[in-house]
């Protein structure tokens, strides 16, 4: 049975693709509500930082293969005008093969504003997420657009409305009350999944995610937590004054504590759109 929250208006429509489980089953009803034909006003977008899991591109491109549907990926890019003395910021059309998977976008971004995005200053989000769909549809002559968001029944407190006049944003999954538990409940019927451990969804060692997530991060794959901690440690060193991702410790400390006596003393609470295996949708 189609659930009418799913059925698109009549104007321009892009469905965010966060590359999580509770996106791709938005989009699974978005296409199912449209005979599995989507109009040309509507484009599915996947923006990549860099730092994604190999496992999240696979099922990005599993999605647009097993139901027939494009996905546009989308990376930021920094270009620099010497004789201006300025950074124009755009963007650039990738695909599954040539998507950057060492963080190239999100350390271009951060070299370029010279300091590390957090918690209070998400300009990391800002970029390579909103900001780049914008520039890609207007650059495809779009003015005003819906703008779908995979955001749940059970994470009320995720909505909200666009601050940019021309956007409206849609909420389907939580106008058709759907829960976490609908979301698992379908992936369990599926050929294919998400293999990402738990944790690891969206950028591996976001600095949203719990202290408890980034220690698992360096005992699981400690060579990429390695890549926050330069990253990180590279900032620190251009600056006089001290910028670390987390709120409490570094990555090196984090790292450091791990080596010694394990994870057990860290905190597991997770903040804004990293709690719960929410999906950072922007």
């Amino acid at each position: 049975m189609i659930n009418n929250s799913y059925i698109l208006p009549d104007e321009n429509v892009l469905v965010s693709f966060s590359g999580g489980r509770t996106s791709a089953f938005m989009l699974y009803k978005i296409l199912e509500a449209q005979n599995w034909t989507l109009p040309e006003r509507c484009k599915v977008v996947f923006t990549n930082t860099g730092r994604e899991m190999p496992e999240t591109y696979d099922f990005v491109q599993r999605c647009s293969d097993e139901w027939g549907v494009p996905v546009t990926w989308l990376e930021y890019r920094v270009i620099r005008d010497d004789e201006k003395n300025k950074n124009r910021h755009t963007f650039e059309i990738v695909n599954h093969n040539s998507a950057s998977r060492n963080g190239e976008p999100f350390e271009a971004l951060v070299r370029a504003r010279k300091t590390l995005p957090n918690n209070f200053q998400r300009f990391c989000t800002v970029e390579m997420k909103i900001l780049t769909i914008k520039r890609y549809l207007k650059s495809v002559g779009w003015k005003r657009w819906f703008n779908t968001v995979g955001i749940r029944a059970d994470e009320q407190h995720r909505l909200k409305e666009s601050p940019d006049k021309d956007i409206i944003n849609l909420y389907p999954l939580a106008l058709a009350n759907h829960s976490k538990k609908d979301v698992m409940a379908f992936w369990k019927q599926q050929p294919f999944d998400l293999k990402v451990t738990a944790g690891f969804g969206n950028c591996d060692g976001c600095f949203l995610k719990s202290e408890k997530n980034i220690a698992a991060l360096w005992r699981l794959h400690p060579e990429r937590a390695e890549w926050w901690v330069k990253l990180e440690e590279d900032i620190h060193a251009s600056r006089q004054k001290s910028r670390t991702f987390h709120k409490t410790r570094t990555y090196k400390e984090i790292g450091e504590f791990v080596s010694r006596q394990g994870d057990w003393i860290f905190d597991t609470e997770g903040i804004l759109c990293q709690a719960d295996d929410g999906e950072c949708i922007g």
